[in-house]
């Protein structure tokens, strides 16, 4: 099973800058995504973004259950995945790998 070195870089940097910026925001986390959403040029993004999510999780799903485990099991990352989009996939392999069809 390769190491995921990269996929533990992005996690750590990303959650960090994530962590930072919701220090320091002057909304919600809700209030912005309601703003981002209110514009089409914006909402086309959000959308293409939770579209990759949705595959995401689909792939995490199947990959778990490949691998033997259950459905509750996946919510945390299921979870992770909603609110923070890749933040779900890539704990997802810094804990699981990948695995060699």
């Amino acid at each position: 099973m390769p190491r995921p070195y990269i996929a533990l870089a992005a996690l750590l940097v990303f959650s960090l800058y994530t962590l930072a910026t919701l220090l320091t925001a002057e909304q919600s986390l809700l209030a912005f995504g309601g703003e981002l959403m209110s514009r089409p040029d914006t909402a086309q993004v959000v959308i293409d973004l939770y579209l990759m999510a949705a595959l995401a999780c689909v792939w995490m799903y199947r990959d778990g259950r490949g691998r033997g485990r259950s459905l509750a099991s996946m919510m945390p990352y299921f979870l992770l995945t909603a609110v923070f989009v890749s933040v779900g996939p890539l704990l997802y392999i810094v804990i699981n790998g990948f695995r060699d069809e």
